[in-house]
């Protein structure tokens, strides 16, 4: 719209709206927002600014651009980086969204598909909020409206428990969704992932403010938990770059160990057997010893189908 003034003498509130697609006090809101907007230092020589007698009688005369004389053209990496966005946020709070703002996120997404074209095409999506319905929409109400959430959650060793929450944001990796809150409980930040929310319930007190790093919302291993070391295989590379490891040790044999922090042996064991075939070495050796008692007792629960010798093909 400052592009479009910027060309133009004066136009009218109705003519914008026309010219843009909106309404007209679309028209008004945006131009309010303008009004204190510009250039860093903020000062009122630094600001986008109209004619005020002009705007009175219901035209819009711009008398200072601060440049903004050319309207925003997106490069195709921006513009499907923004479909990108925008197809998670729809997939990752589909349901959890009212209306108004679903139709804003849909509108954009419609508009921003239309004008990067076939590359559109390419975006491929798939992240989900990964919740209950109930519970989807308890964690956007107390976000939206800045509420305090009473939480029932089960935790990696599959202990549940129940703590209210200051809500903070929703994080998002490949695989999952957490939350991103202030726990009352432990006094402190917390990530609770979304698909361990048993139920959560929006309370009447407002969620306090809580000064967080700005690493907030990624998994770091604290100093908490028992530091274990596995000596992996080079197949098994992935580790060290999904698992929260403390630290990397890459060997001359091209086998490598990684330090972790392990509070939920329960998280440790089901690494390592998921592992088992490029596990070259545990420290401590008691963590070997649970996790081979764990597959024993797994093996032992197939009682004589364990011994059975799986039958071969093509006479080998």
């Amino acid at each position: 719209m400052v592009a479009f003034l910027d060309r133009h003498e004066g136009a009218s509130v109705d003519e914008l709206a026309h010219q843009f697609g909106v309404t007209s006090a679309q028209v008004l809101a945006d131009i309010d927002t303008l009004w204190v907007s510009g250039t860093p230092g903020y000062l009122p020589y630094d600001l986008i600014d109209f004619d005020f007698s002009s705007y009175e009688r219901g035209v819009v005369r711009l008398t200072e651009s601060r440049n903004m004389t050319r309207p925003l053209r997106l490069s195709a990496r921006e513009g499907v980086a923004l479909v990108a966005a925008l197809r998670a946020l729809d997939a990752g709070l589909r349901g959890a969204l009212d209306d108004e703002r679903a139709q804003v996120v849909r509108s954009a997404l419609a508009k921003l598909s239309a004008a990067v074209g076939d590359a559109a095409g390419t975006v491929d999506v798939s992240l989900t909020l990964t919740a209950t319905p109930d519970v989807a929409a308890a964690l956007a109400t107390a976000l939206r409206h800045g509420r305090r959430l009473h939480l029932r959650y089960v935790n990696a060793a599959d202990v549940a428990s129940e703590r209210d929450v200051d809500p903070v944001r929703l994080v998002t990796d490949t695989d999952r969704s957490y939350l991103l809150g202030w726990c009352h409980e432990v006094a402190g930040e917390r990530l609770f992932r979304v698909d361990r929310i048993l139920a959560a319930r929006v309370l009447d007190e407002p969620a306090e403010q809580h000064e967080l790093p700005a690493a907030s919302g990624e998994f770091a291993p604290g100093d908490e938990g028992e530091l274990v070391t596995l000596h992996l295989a080079s197949q098994a590379r992935w580790v060290a770059e999904t698992a929260p490891v403390a630290d990397v040790r890459n060997l001359e044999d091209g086998s490598f160990e990684v330090d972790l922090r392990v509070v939920s042996p329960a998280w440790l064991r089901h690494l390592v057997l998921q592992t088992a075939h490029d596990v070259l070495d545990v420290r401590p050796a008691a963590v070997a010893h649970d996790v081979a008692a764990t597959a024993r007792a797994a093996l032992d629960a197939y009682g004589p189908l364990a011994a059975t010798t799986p039958p071969t093909q093509d006479g080998d």
